[in-house]
Formats: structure tokens, sequence, C-alpha cells
């Protein structure tokens, strides 16, 4: 793999990490702030920081196997 698609792949998973990382302070602003007033918002929210947080694992584990074997 070139080290052009490489950087790309570490670009996407450091984005990746930042959205996941975004949705997991919503998931914590909604604890921490509306609840229990705000308990029905509770699926949606775990919901996307859930999706969010698989995503960045797949791009993190996509980018660690292009990086073990370029060496």
């Amino acid at each position: 793999m070139r080290e052009e698609e490489i950087k790309a792949m570490q670009k996407a998973a450091r984005k990746a990490k930042r959205i996941a990382s975004e949705k997991a302070g919503e998931l914590h602003d909604l604890v921490e702030e509306r609840l229990p007033a705000a308990y029905e918002e509770i699926p949606a929210i775990a919901q996307a920081a859930y999706a969010a947080c698989k995503a960045w694992s797949e791009a993190d584990a996509a980018c660690r196997a292009a990086e073990a074997e370029t060496g």
C-alpha cells in the first residue's frame, strides 16, 4: 500500500475518533445535565455514540493492518 493511502487511512481514523468523542460527549451531557427529564433521548443518542465508536474501531483496525502490511 502506498504512503499516501496509509496517510489517508490515518486521517480517516482520526476523523472517526473525533466524531466518536463528540457523540460520547453528547451522551455524557445528556446524563449529566438533562436526565431524568430527557430519558426518551437515551436510545437515539446512545445508538449514535455506539455507531460512531464502531466506525472508529473499524477505521483504526484497517489503518493498523495497512501499517503492519507496509512494515
